[in-house]
């Protein structure tokens, strides 16, 4: 009777696999979804230029907003930006209000824990922007100087770290940190330095100092195992780098050409 107890027990378990398994299989994975429902959802940042803001009509635009797009083109389906913030891009993402973000983010270990990451798509660096008359030079001038950053990012911890004598102050985002400088309720501001220089743009009475004193490489965010949603952004991103497009999206919104390669698989 026992025997005969164990493998009814051992037939149920395996029944139950089998229908876990045979579950698995028909539920279709991000990747499919997006094509069944016609779009892409990608959250972007409009508070961070120049990779994403309101343009002069009102428009988002920005290098994360161009890339998304080229992400859409290669899927075949058209994007529908969503707005999200540093505090709310990974939320928005693991509860499925969005199917990946491009909002330059940092891919670092910790956030690696809760949600997985395309290749490195930029490399930046932090730097700072004061006044024109100041005459902080570089991070080593920020002791008992109020420094403004974006809250609840890398820019933070970075700051905090490389000028522990300074007087962060954290703000909600790129906007307000820049406020707080522009209207004197802070000595510098610091950010990437591709984001320095696009507030930089149309307020020459400030500067960019001192050396970079951080890397940052940006991914595109998806959710933990969308494998396949993640292969078509990494191809994406290749393929664009192999073309040139890379090239002419980075000087068409950076001035410059890239100085780090895309890492491009054979």
């Amino acid at each position: 009777m026992m025997a005969l107890g164990l493998v009814r027990t051992v037939v149920t378990l395996a029944a139950l696999a089998a229908t876990a398994l045979s579950a698995a299989a028909q539920t279709p994975g991000t990747l499919a979804k997006i094509k069944e429902r016609g779009k892409l959802l990608a959250g972007v940042k409009l508070d961070t230029p120049p990779f994403g803001s309101l343009d002069d009509k009102n428009e988002p635009a920005g290098f994360d907003i161009d890339l998304v797009r080229k992400i859409g083109a290669r899927i075949g389906v058209p994007v529908e930006l969503v707005k999200v913030t540093s505090a709310t891009r990974i939320p928005l993402l693991v509860s499925h209000n969005v199917d990946l973000v491009a909002a330059s983010m940092t891919h670092t270990r910790e956030r690696d824990k809760v949600i997985d990451f395309s290749i490195t798509y930029y490399t930046g660096g932090q730097s700072l922007m004061v006044p024109k008359a100041s005459t902080v030079t570089g991070i080593k001038d920020l002791g008992g100087k109020q420094v403004a950053v974006q809250q609840g990012t890398t820019l933070e911890k970075n700051i905090a770290a490389a000028a522990p004598g300074a007087k962060v102050v954290a703000f909600r985002d790129y906007n307000a940190a820049w406020l707080a400088l522009a209207q004197g309720r802070a000595d510098a501001f610091t950010g990437s330095l591709n984001v320095l220089q696009g507030f930089l743009k149309d307020n020459p009475n400030f500067k960019i100092v001192g050396d970079l004193f951080s890397v940052e490489p940006f991914g595109v965010g998806v959710r933990q195992g969308d494998s396949e949603l993640r292969d078509e952004i990494n191809f994406a991103i290749q393929d664009l780098w192999t073309s040139g497009e890379y090239a002419a999206l980075y000087r068409k919104w950076f001035n410059a050409d890239p100085t780090v390669p895309i890492e491009v698989w054979p």
